[in-house]
């Protein structure tokens, strides 16, 4: 059994609380007694509980961005558009709670449209905002504003989740699967040229 460094145990114990429970069963107590450590020593690593909560998050976006980037430059486009949002869908699916509280609760240095995504600040929306430019680049899409065209993708894509996850579909997982992508394809059918 290799141990790990006392912080990513931190990190790990955190985030197996946060899975199972969410953000609120996540206290600096529970971590650190599931870690087999005192709780004030949590402090040397993280200064409060919403760095530690900010730790998961920004690990789960990095998760979704590295999962990502590997098909962008062998698909078209539209082909990463639908890959990057399939693999949204399928992080959201997987991590629900995670998925929740990184981008649909009010939190503490959550990036904020349209200043951090103007400025490359979001590993994961960056990479829809280039697979957009790449298709308005190459004459596939319509020219038009780069980041509301992502952030239409992308709102799109979250409230089909988030209207599923609400249990407002009476479709099975695969059913639902092909509502999201026949959805997201008309929704670039609009984009095209």
């Amino acid at each position: 059994m290799t141990l790990l460094p006392t912080a990513e145990a931190i990190v790990q114990s955190a985030r197996a609380i946060f899975e199972d429970e969410g953000a609120h069963g996540v206290s600096m107590r529970r971590v650190a007694s599931a870690v087999g450590i005192t709780p004030m020593a949590i402090y040397r690593h993280f200064p409060n509980r919403e760095a530690l909560l900010h730790r998961i998050a920004d690990q789960g976006f990095q998760e979704l961005a590295d999962h990502w980037k590997p098909g962008r430059t062998r698909q078209t486009p539209e082909r990463r558009i639908l890959a990057l949002l399939d693999h949204y869908l399928d992080y959201a699916l997987r991590h629900p709670r995670i998925f929740d509280y990184v981008f649909s609760e009010l939190r503490p240095g959550a990036r904020r449209f349209p200043e951090d995504f103007r400025s490359a600040q979001s590993p994961t929306a960056d990479l829809l905002v280039q697979a957009c430019r790449d298709g308005m680049a190459q004459g596939q899409f319509k020219r038009d504003d780069v980041l509301e065209a992502m952030l239409s993708l992308w709102a799109h894509a979250h409230g089909l989740i988030c209207l599923h996850r609400g249990g407002r579909f009476s479709l099975s997982a695969k059913d639902f699967r092909a509502l999201y992508r026949r959805s997201l394809r008309r929704l670039l059918d609009g984009m095209r040229i």
